[in-house]
C-alpha cells in the first residue's frame, strides 16, 4: 500500500510509465526465455538458426538504442514510447504465427528495434517529468520492473501448459494494451525544435568524455545483473540439484526489493554524495559472489549449499537498489536537457556491448572453471567485474567529473 501511495505523488504521466514497465517486463519475461525452446523443440530449427534469431532481437534493441534516444529528443518521448509498444506488439504477435526463417526473423527485428526505441525515451520521459525526484522515481521504476521480470516467467510457464502460441499472443496483448494506455492517458511534452544535426547531436554527446568514462564504469553493474540469468541460476540448479532453484533466485530479488528499495532510496538520498553511493553499490555488488564461491566445489549437492548462493543473489539486489536509482539519476546531468534521450540510448549501447562481452568472459571462466576442477573462477571474475567498476566510479568523483543534482558535469568534457 506504502508502494501505491508513492506513487501517487508524482505526476500522472510518472505513474502510468511506472505500470508500462510492470507490463513491458512481464510480457517480455513471458515470451522470450522460452522462445529458443519453442524454435528448437517445435520447430525443429537447428542451435545455429535459433543463435540467428535471437542474436538478430538482440542486436536490433543493443545496436539501435541511440536510435531510440534520439527520436524522442527530437519527436518527443510520448510518441517514441507508443510506437516502441506497438511495434512489440506486432513482434510478438507474429511469433505466435511464425513458422518459417524470414516471418521469425521480422519478427525478432521489430521486437528488438522496439525495445530500441522506448527503452530510452521511458527513462528521459521520466527524469525530466520527475524533475528534483529523479532518484525515488528510479527506485520505483526499479521495483515494477523486478516485480515483472518475476511475474512474466511464472505466467509464461502456466501458459506453456496450453502452448507457445498461447503464451506469445498473450504477450502481444499485454503490450497493446500498453500502447492503448499511453495513446490515451499519457501526456505530450513540448519538444525544444533543435538547432543541429542528429549527427551533431551523436559528436556532443560522444565527445563528452566525462559521460563516457562514467558508461565505461558502469560495464560491472551491467554485467553482473546478467549474471541473474547465467551464473546465479546456474549456481542454485548445481546446489541443489533441482531446476527450479533458479526461480529462488528471483523470488529473493522480488521479495527485498518491494520491501526495501524506496526506503534505501530514500534514506541515502540526503545522506552524501551520489557517487559515494554508487561506488558503494557497486562494490556491494561484487562482494555478492564471494558467498557462492565457497560453495562452487562441494560436489554433491544439498539444499545448505543453496545458501551462499541465496545470499550471494540478496547482496547483488541489494547492490542494484543502492546504485542504479542514482545512476539513471545523474545520466541526464552530463548535458544539455535537449539531448537526455540522446545520453541514455549510448549509455545503453556502452551497457549493452559491455554486458555481452561480460557474459562472455564469465561463460568462459565456468566452462574452465568446470573442466579445470576450479568452480569458484567464475565467481571471482564477477567480483572482479564489481571491484574495478566501483574504483572507477571512485576515481571520477575524485576528479570532480561527475554531476550533481544541482551541479552538471564539466571535467573532462571536450
Amino acid at each position: 500500500m506504502k508502494t501505491w501511495h508513492e506513487m501517487r505523488r508524482f505526476p500522472l504521466a510518472v505513474q502510468l510509465l511506472l505500470v508500462n514497465q510492470l507490463g513491458v517486463n512481464t510480457g517480455f519475461y513471458l515470451l522470450i526465455p522460452y522462445l529458443a525452446t519453442h524454435l528448437d523443440e517445435n520447430l525443429g530449427l537447428s542451435a545455429a538458426v535459433v543463435g540467428v534469431v535471437l542474436g538478430v532481437r538482440n542486436l536490433s534493441q543493443q545496436g539501435l538504442f541511440l536510435i531510440g534516444g534520439s527520436a524522442s529528443d527530437r519527436l518527443g518521448a510520448r510518441g517514441v514510447i507508443i510506437a516502441g509498444c506497438a511495434l512489440r506488439t506486432v513482434g510478438f504477435a507474429l511469433f505466435a504465427l511464425g513458422d518459417n526463417l524470414p516471418l521469425l526473423l521480422a519478427a525478432s527485428v521489430l521486437s528488438g528495434l522496439a525495445g530500441a526505441l522506448f527503452n530510452p525515451a521511458v527513462r528521459a520521459y521520466i527524469a525530466q517529468e520527475a524533475d528534483e525526484r529523479k532518484a525515488e522515481a528510479f527506485a520505483l521504476f526499479n521495483m515494477f520492473a523486478t516485480t515483472g521480470a518475476l511475474i512474466g516467467p511464472l505466467l509464461g510457464s502456466a501458459l506453456l501448459l496450453v502452448d507457445f502460441r498461447t503464451s506469445a499472443l498473450t504477450a502481444a496483448g499485454i503490450f497493446a494494451a500498453l500502447t492503448i494506455a499511453q495513446a490515451l492517458v499519457l501526456p505530450a511534452r513540448q519538444v525544444t525544435p533543435s538547432k543541429t544535426t542528429v549527427l551533431a547531436d551523436w559528436r556532443e554527446v560522444l565527445g563528452n568524455r566525462a559521460f563516457l568514462a562514467f558508461a565505461l564504469a558502469m560495464v560491472g553493474m551491467f554485467t553482473l545483473q546478467n549474471q541473474l540469468y547465467l551464473l546465479l541460476p546456474d549456481g542454485a540448479r548445481r546446489a541443489t540439484g533441482w531446476d527450479g532453484a533458479a526461480g529462488l533466485v528471483f523470488l529473493v530479488g522480488t521479495v527485498s526489493n518491494l520491501a526495501l528499495q524506496l526506503r534505501i532510496t530514500r534514506a541515502l538520498t540526503s545522506r552524501g554524495s551520489r557517487a559515494r553511493w554508487i561506488t558503494v553499490g557497486l562494490t556491494v555488488m561484487g562482494l555478492a559472489f564471494l558467498p557462492p564461491a565457497l560453495v562452487a566445489d562441494t560436489g554433491s549437492p544439498g539444499w545448505l549449499d543453496a545458501v551462499p548462493v541465496l545470499l550471494g543473489a540478496l547482496l547483488l539486489y541489494l547492490g542494484v537498489m543502492v546504485a542504479q536509482p542514482f545512476v539513471l539519476e545523474l545520466i541526464p546531468g552530463f548535458g544539455r536537457p535537449e539531448l537526455t534521450g540522446t545520453y541514455f540510448g549510448i549509455f545503453y549501447v556502452v551497457s549493452g556491448i559491455a554486458a555481452a562481452v561480460g557474459n562472455t568472459v564469465v561463460g568462459w571462466a565456468m566452462d574452465a572453471g568446470a573442466g579445470g576442477g576450479a568452480g569458484w573462477l567464475p565467481w571471482a571474475c564477477c567480483v572482479a567485474f564489481g571491484l574495478a567498476s566501483a574504483l572507477g566510479v571512485a576515481w571520477l568523483r575524485r576528479l570532480g567529473s561527475l554531476p550533481t543534482p544541482h551541479k552538471p558535469a564539466v571535467a573532462l568534457t571536450a
